[in-house]
């Protein structure tokens, strides 16, 4: 009973598993709209809803939005239904039908597919919380504005009869925005399109103008004799919309009906005909204007557009009130890293240590290298400076981490390099025959093998140090030399007569030898002082002849004295020992002869 008990959860755990499947990839269920951004518990910063953002997610076209904005319970969402053909129960709610409590901005979750020059695009319409309202503030306001500036592709500006001085002062962000991405867009790779600006004047009657003139009539300069800030500050924006030209454009919708509050129970055959045909005409502006949503080049689909609203709603919410400056802060920052990744890898061409100016010539190229990418891919125009100063500030950083890594490797190499002088130095204090030419040819070895190996920020401290270093050790071999020198000249005239008497027995050697031991030993002493011999001519012609014998450029007898010593005791042995001299030949220098020869012919006397 129990394992039957057991296969039946089972199979209705499976069983609802597919139909929770089926009913998630249903069309149907995104067919109705989602909230994507609501406001905080204050009202006054705005915060996502991953309900509405898993319906943008799903989304694998290039994504193009149509945003409509405008004053609180001026038809906006009964505008959306219309563009989507839509009835008030199907689409968005619309006026005291919408629950009070959803707030922030909703999108219809079933996109409207658009071939856009040749391009399958999604298109998105977006409803926004009307301007206003009671118990929100300004602030709230303006993030709701910029936020659906920012993501549109186009911004339909919803106004009831006449535009206000208010509606004007509010597209203050707006124009930042299209002033500071609208001039990149023509003829260069598009960094940022700003949404194309409709107006939509709901009005019956323009009194024989055009709604382009009453647009342009409205944002025709304000005079301002007193020099009134606030006027200003309107006519700059008054200035700047004119700038935009043909990225904003104006369209008149006559009112649908006389009983607005009916509007969501009546047919098109119902409406005033002049509204649907205008309705009709507007559908097709839409869709002429519409563009994908470009961002650095490309357009987004739907998990990009996600993570460009993540980003967009993070740099609205950074400070007290949104700004284009943080907005540009946050498209530059991928940028910035790029380019800080590009001066890096210049930079590490290099193989430190170098010299610094060298090291600043590279720091120099590679910065402009690094300003000339972010120019071609950078967001904004005017707020852009600030991003190049950051950007300034980080090469700066990453050049002050090179300086001391130049610095370190300099310390490192030189520290090598003296280390090697200092034992070469101390190997050469102890020589065994000791010798000023060869002293000295290692003493300019080590200094120019240091001069030419030493490079960087701390040459010149291991300089000083190596020349204090050397200084000593040359003063210490000097004060040595002549003592040592002294000491080996006496063991060598005792040797000579060593070998004259025993070895060879040349008695001249041996006289030679003894001769250079007593003047070593006892002319030197009774009649020189150490010192004073020293600077005598007769010892410095002592010094020239024992260096010329020591040491040369080809032989270093320091290297070689043992291993000749020991191949001319093995020859005079041999020669002493198995060496025999033919008969009748006669030495031409005096030797130690027996005095007993062979063969002696004179008689002996009694």
């Amino acid at each position: 009973m129990g394992a039957s008990f057991r296969s039946l959860a089972f199979w209705v755990v499976v069983l609802g598993f597919f139909l929770a499947s089926a009913a998630a990839s249903d069309p149907d269920d995104f067919r109705r709209a989602f909230p994507i951004v609501e406001p905080d518990s204050e009202h006054t910063k705005i915060r996502l809803a991953r309900e509405g953002l898993e319906a943008i997610q799903r989304i694998t076209n290039p994504i193009a939005v149509v945003a409509v904005i405008g004053p609180y319970r001026s038809g906006k969402s009964f505008l959306l239904n219309q563009l989507l053909s839509l009835s008030c129960d199907e689409g968005f709610g619309v006026g005291h039908m919408r629950d009070t409590k959803t707030k922030g901005m909703w999108v219809w979750g079933t996109p409207v597919d658009l071939d856009v020059d040749g391009t399958k695009v999604s298109i998105l319409y977006l409803d926004t919380e009307g301007f206003e309202s009671v118990g929100k503030s300004n602030v709230y306001d303006d993030r709701i504005f910029a936020l659906a500036t920012v993501m549109s592709s186009v911004l339909i500006y919803n106004l009831p009869e006449t535009i206000r001085e208010a509606d004007i002062s509010r597209l203050s962000f707006a124009v930042e925005i299209a002033e500071e991405f609208y001039g990149r867009v023509k003829g260069q790779d598009v960094a940022f399109e700003p949404a194309k600006l409709l107006w939509l004047i709901q009005r019956d009657f323009l009194q024989g103008k055009s709604v382009q003139e009453m647009v342009n009539e409205a944002l025709r300069r304000v005079p301002n004799n007193n020099g009134d800030r606030n006027i200003d500050q309107v006519n700059q924006i008054r200035d700047s919309l004119a700038i935009m030209g043909d990225n904003s454009t104006a369209f008149s919708l006559p009112q649908p009906h006389l009983q607005r509050t009916k509007l969501c129970d009546m047919k098109d055959s119902e409406l005033d005909q002049l509204y649907v045909e205008k309705r009709e005409q507007l559908k097709q502006l839409v869709a002429t204007i519409i563009r994908p949503k470009i961002i650095q080049g490309k357009p987004l689909n739907g998990n990009e557009f996600v993570a460009f609203l993540e980003q967009i709603l993070e740099a609205l919410n950074k400070g007290e009130i949104p700004s284009t400056g943080s907005i540009v802060e946050v498209f530059n920052k991928v940028i910035l890293e790029r380019c800080l990744k590009l001066y890096s890898e210049r930079m590490d061409i290099m193989r430190l240590p170098i010299q610094e100016n060298r090291l600043q010539e590279v720091h120099e190229e590679s910065k402009a290298e690094a300003k000339k990418l972010f120019d071609r891919q950078r967001f904004g125009r005017h707020h852009a400076e600030q991003s190049i100063v950051k950007l300034d500030d980080e090469i700066q950083k990453v050049y002050r981490t090179f300086l001391l890594e130049n610095e370190y490797q300099s310390s490192k190499l030189c520290e090598a390099k003296y280390t090697e002088c200092e034992d070469k130095m101390d190997h050469l204090q102890v020589m065994r025959l000791p010798s000023m030419a060869k002293f000295n040819a290692g003493f300019l070895q080590c200094n120019e093998t240091f001069e030419r190996q030493c490079v960087g920020p701390s040459k010149e401290l291991y300089k000083q140090k190596m020349m204090k270093m050397l200084g000593k050790s040359r003063s210490l071999f000097i004060k040595d030399y002549n003592d040592r020198l002294s000491n080996w000249l006496v063991i060598f005239s005792l040797t000579v007569a060593m070998v004259g008497r025993f070895i060879i027995k040349f008695f001249l050697l041996e006289i030679a030898g003894w001769a250079m031991f007593i003047f070593l030993e006892t002319y030197t002493r009774m009649f020189w002082s150490s010192e004073s011999m020293y600077y005598n001519p007769s010892w410095h012609v002592i010094v020239s002849t024992w260096e010329t014998i020591v040491y040369s450029p080809f032989l270093d007898l320091d290297r070689w004295a043992i291993p000749i010593g020991i191949l001319l005791l093995v020859l005079l042995l041999y020669w002493r020992c198995c060496g025999s001299r033919k008969p009748g030949s006669h030495w031409l220098l005096p030797l130690y002869n027996n005095r007993h020869r062979d063969g002696d012919s004179r008689p002996r006397s009694d």
